[in-house]
């Protein structure tokens, strides 16, 4: 770490408040030249807020913000950019009907005369994207991308920009392990330039390898900076929670003999080259693998949600092979999607609205000329409570509230109605241990009530602490079902790569 005798930025005593509520409360923060400084917190602690104002988005209610010594106010975030400071947020500020090259460009185009140099823009934007490792057609439109492609194409623009101070919020979410590495040299190649780089996460498994400072947040308050080499990821979750991480994960009792209600066998479909699988009720199936191994595609082509090749899938006893998702729903099946925003949640709704619309084949809302809303809201604040959105959220537009919250409302429309399998595909993504961990006490108590519970998840420790029988997918296949004792990391991690050694 290449240590400058002041800091690159320093916010003193920055508080911001809203109508009714206070996201910062005198938080102090620096970033040195030529590090990384994590910030972690649950959602809600601040962190967004902390960056919004380095960057531009808004200003501190008070308190003072210098950059290289020197106090500053930015107007906007195109003016937090002049002055070197450029953000990768979670929500991409990409345009979608423009080229890649057009958006790294944006606003700073290379010119002919009066006219832009396309071919030039082209052709710098291919070096920029050769000299980073990533593998994007620059001529694309960037609604033609997947997420990740996404994710690549924001962080080349803000590498681009030639920052002083980068900042990263959750920026690993969407990338493969490989293109995760990629990231990595990259941010230590900006530190051996001297750019200050804020990084936000959740995946604390990513700090001894990136960090060299943690400041940790919660409930807009700041609880301690600490040196990345000098403490551990049991001690931050501890900071970042206010308890130990033994209580993040409940111990699940499972069934004395559960008994297969799904049962997938010789599936094949893309990127699935033949599995067998058995989801059992009363116990908790874990389901692991890298980024591209077919753990997610086996279910969701099992599910209707991609074609099947070959291969069969009975529930309780009957062939659904093919059939369409809304089948598996109605014989009790419910699906959580790892992407809420795009397949999990209608970000225009209410939470009440999104829980609602669980509950919709209910008998007890039905009246003989429709749904009685009275009836459909009493059930719905029942739900709410049980995942711990309270009637002020519940109010709220989805699209306004945190990460864990939406995913507090998307887990409330899985208890809409009595189902026997849940099937949750990354049921924690982009949320914080404290919701976390209320998460896994619902996965608990579905569990310890009879339910066949599913968690295909490529956080391994997640996987790997919630399942009483865990499978490991690789390139397509199952390399490995573990149980009980047998769920130990070295074990996980020798499937992972099984096949590719095969």
């Amino acid at each position: 770490m290449t240590v400058s005798v002041s800091p690159l930025v320093e916010m003193r005593n920055v508080t911001r408040t809203f109508p009714g509520v206070t996201a910062l409360d005198g938080v102090n923060f620096n970033l040195l030249a030529g590090e990384v400084h994590v910030l972690f917190g649950e959602n809600g602690a601040g962190k967004s807020t902390l960056i919004s104002i380095l960057s531009g988005v808004y200003p501190q209610t008070s308190g003072s913000v210098k950059l290289a010594e020197k106090e500053v106010a930015f107007a906007s975030v195109a003016d937090a950019k002049k002055h070197g400071v450029s953000a990768v947020f979670q929500e991409f500020s990409l345009v979608p009907t423009l080229s890649v090259a057009k958006n790294i460009f944006l606003g700073n185009e290379p010119m002919i005369g009066p006219f832009i140099d396309r071919r030039r823009m082209e052709r710098d934007a291919r070096k920029l994207f050769a000299d980073l490792g990533f593998n994007i057609d620059v001529k694309a439109s960037v609604v033609s991308l997947s997420r990740a492609e996404q994710q690549m194409t924001e962080i080349a623009k803000a590498i681009h920009s030639n920052a002083r101070v980068l900042i990263l919020d959750e920026p690993t979410a969407s990338l493969t392990e490989r293109e995760t590495e990629t990231l990595f040299r990259i941010i230590n190649e900006a530190k051996a330039r001297g750019v200050g780089i804020i990084y936000i996460s959740h995946r604390i498994q990513e700090f001894s390898v990136i960090a060299d400072r943690v400041t940790v947040l919660r409930d807009g308050k700041l609880i301690g900076t600490v040196a990345m080499g000098d403490t551990t990821a049991e001690k931050l979750v501890e900071m970042m929670t206010g308890r130990a991480i033994g209580q993040i994960y409940p111990t699940i009792a499972r069934a004395p003999q559960p008994k297969t209600v799904l049962s997938i066998r010789n599936l094949k479909a893309g990127g699935v080259n033949g599995v067998d699988i058995d989801v059992r009720a009363g116990e908790i199936l874990g389901v692991a693998g890298l980024v591209g191994s077919g753990k997610s595609r086996a279910f969701r082509a099992a599910l209707g949600l991609a074609m099947i090749h070959t291969g069969k899938v009975e529930l309780n006893g009957a062939d659904l092979t093919g059939a369409p998702t809304r089948r598996f729903l109605r014989n009790g099946v419910f699906y959580l999607p790892p992407d809420r925003k795009n397949e999990g949640l209608m970000l225009s709704a209410t939470a009440r609205h999104n829980i609602n619309l669980g509950l919709l084949f209910r008998d007890e809302i039905a009246t003989p000329v429709g749904i009685s809303t009275r009836r459909q809201n009493v059930l719905s604040s029942g739900i709410g409570r049980k995942v711990d959105l309270t009637d002020a959220y519940m109010g709220r537009p989805i699209a306004n509230l945190s990460g864990g919250n939406q995913q507090k409302a998307l887990f409330g429309k899985g208890f809409g109605q009595d189902y026997g399998v849940y099937i949750f595909d990354e049921p924690t993504v982009g949320v914080d241990m404290g919701t976390r961990a209320a998460l896994y006490r619902l996965i608990k108590e579905l569990a310890e009530a009879g339910k066949a519970v599913v968690i295909i998840s490529s956080d391994l420790p997640e996987a790997m602490h919630l399942a009483h029988r865990l499978i490991v997918f690789s390139n397509g296949k199952i390399t490995a079902e573990l149980e009980g004792e047998e769920i130990v990391e070295s074990q996980v991690l020798s499937a992972f790569f099984q096949h590719d050694a095969a």
